[in-house]
């Protein structure tokens, strides 16, 4: 247990970065794509928080399309933790560019677009942006949680992730568990690998909770000074971090779209395989799900 005194001195020396703004000149920063437009987001400091998270599968292309889209909501009140993922592959329409698949904002305009694309498909406001470099996740799972975090795998993994991961239950660091979430042959198409990832993160979230990992936010801030490009700010970083790994926010509620029985797999003359949705269903699902209240 980490004494009283180095936990109070920890804070105190991450909040000293509370008032200075992401480098955006740092080394490693996966989107610096001039040609987009600013974030456009609505400004939020003291109610519920929508993030659009974003994981990027670039390999040194210029117009990488999005890996992962997520959306955090955050409650301050409550510390309540709700996660939607987004499947990429959903037929949606794009602000000037017509029917594409929703990952395909992102290669077009960037955050911007995709915030926009979202809300004018789900009616969603997205408060922020957090994008973050995959190399910054292995690190970041490592400073947490240094013995791992167990996993079940259902059968063998290794095609396209650089490493072969046997069947079974294990714990898994940081690299290793980049490849679980980012492995693309899964039974289960791209639903198996959303799954993973929301497995993953409320497990991340469930074994970092304690009083030694307050210790280590300055650490944690400058890792994600290097590998996180986003808008919010240091300072409310800083403030749901704390709040994340002291108070007792529970599970991570988390929500899929398209839900299951609102969506047919088709076959696109020009964008190949889709999923055409349920808008009304899945909005509806999808706003439900924001603003319930847990029971008492």
């Amino acid at each position: 247990m980490v004494g009283l005194f180095t936990i109070i001195e920890s804070i105190e020396g991450a909040i000293k970065t509370i008032n200075q703004p992401f480098k955006k000149d740092e080394p490693n920063h996966t989107y610096e794509r001039e040609d987009n437009l600013v974030f456009q987001g609505e400004e939020n400091t003291l109610d519920e928080v929508n993030v659009l998270l974003l994981g990027s599968d670039s390999r040194g292309e210029e117009q990488a399309r999005t890996d992962t889209i997520m959306i955090a909501h955050y409650d301050p009140q409550t510390s309540k933790i709700k996660l939607i993922s987004l499947m990429r592959d959903m037929l949606v329409s794009v602000p000037d560019y017509g029917q594409q698949k929703l990952n395909a904002a992102f290669t077009f305009g960037g955050p911007e677009l995709l915030r926009e694309t979202i809300k004018e498909n789900f009616g969603v406001n997205l408060h922020y942006y957090a994008m973050i470099d995959f190399e910054g996740f292995e690190e970041a799972v490592d400073l947490l949680v240094p013995n791992g975090i167990e996993v079940d795998i259902p059968y063998e993994m290794s095609d396209g992730i650089e490493m072969t991961l046997e069947k079974g239950k294990q714990r898994l660091h940081g690299k290793e568990l980049l490849g679980y979430v980012r492995f693309r042959q899964d039974r289960l198409s791209d639903f198996g690998r959303v799954q993973r990832q929301q497995e993953v993160i409320s497990k991340l979230k469930e074994e970092a909770v304690g009083l030694q990992n307050i210790a280590k936010l300055p650490e944690l801030l400058d890792l994600l000074h290097t590998y996180l490009d986003t808008n919010i700010h240091t300072s409310t970083l800083l403030s749901i971090g704390k709040n994340v790994l002291t108070k007792e926010s529970g599970e991570i509620e988390t929500l899929r779209i398209p839900e299951d029985g609102s969506f047919e797999n088709k076959r696109h003359d020009t964008l190949g395989d889709v999923l055409e949705i349920d808008f009304s269903q899945n909005k509806q699902s999808l706003q439900a799900f924001l603003q319930s209240v847990p029971e008492p």
